[in-house]
């Protein structure tokens, strides 16, 4: 079965993410920086398809369950260093 992800703007560069995996449910919120967005390849897009990527990108990394409630574009670049910008950076070109 397919992960659902939905996101929802919330405005002032927020998102709220609802993630379904069967029967594992999470939410979380997610900002978008200017640090990540500045990055080549990233420069321009989609922001709702960004947060939606990075979402995808997690839970290929954790359980959903595992998902924090707050999640900083920032912080996720600095915690996977260059494997997250290059990752989502492939992942948007193929949208």
């Amino acid at each position: 079965m397919a992960v659902d992800i939905r996101v929802e703007p919330l405005g002032d560069r927020e998102y709220l993410v609802r993630v379904e995996d069967g029967q594992v449910r999470a939410a979380t919120r997610v900002r978008v920086t200017d640090g990540v967005l500045e990055r080549p390849g990233l420069s321009g897009g989609d922001e709702g398809l960004i947060v939606r990527e990075t979402v995808a990108f997690l839970i290929e990394r954790q359980p959903v369950i595992d998902i924090p409630p707050m999640i900083d574009l920032d912080d996720l670049a600095d915690a996977y260093g260059d494997a997250y910008p290059e990752e989502l950076a492939r992942r948007l070109a193929q949208a």
